[in-house]
């Protein structure tokens, strides 16, 4: 092999936010954010998906926003830092663009928003509550526990016990 290859070959360390730091720092296993426990072994980016409304994109997003590297693992993090985080998942709406909102022009007020953590399934089961007491046909269909978006109902979707065609004799 030529010598420049091998000069070209030698590994580089690994990135300081992934390497875990000097021995007395201990990592917090659960670390709280916004009323949820994540898992302290994960990287910035991967546990704040464990709030329910915030997938990947938007917790990089908030990690930036906070001024934490979405690498850095979260049960390293100091308090300040992870109150941080807390105060920029709060104020999400500011930082993010109108359309990754997952609520955008909301039926009662108009405004756009991103709902998180049990907000997300109360407002979810509140709209199809909405839906069947006004009887629009989706809601209707939620009643029936049918299928609501159009997909055909003839071979699928069925229950029940008598599942299947007969055979003719």
């Amino acid at each position: 092999m030529p010598k420049k290859q091998k000069e070209n070959l030698v590994e580089s360390p690994a990135p300081a936010a992934v390497v875990a730091p000097a021995a007395d720092d201990e990592i917090k296993h659960l670390v709280r954010v916004m009323n949820t426990d994540l898992k302290g072994a994960n990287q910035v980016q991967y546990a704040l998906t464990g709030i329910d409304g915030i997938g990947l994109r938007i917790s990089k997003i908030v990690a930036k926003d906070a001024g934490v590297d979405p690498k850095a693992v979260i049960g390293y993090l100091p308090d300040e830092d992870i109150a941080k985080l807390d105060a920029a998942i709060l104020n999400i709406e500011k930082s993010t663009p109108v359309w990754m909102l997952n609520r955008q022009k909301d039926l009662i007020t108009g405004e756009n928003k991103h709902l998180l953590g049990i907000d997300i399934e109360l407002t979810f089961k509140e709209d199809i509550n909405n839906l069947k007491k006004v009887r629009a046909y989706r809601g209707l269909r939620h009643e029936r526990g049918l299928k609501v978006r159009g997909q055909r109902t003839k071979s699928t979707g069925r229950r029940g016990s008598t599942v299947g065609v007969r055979k003719k004799k």
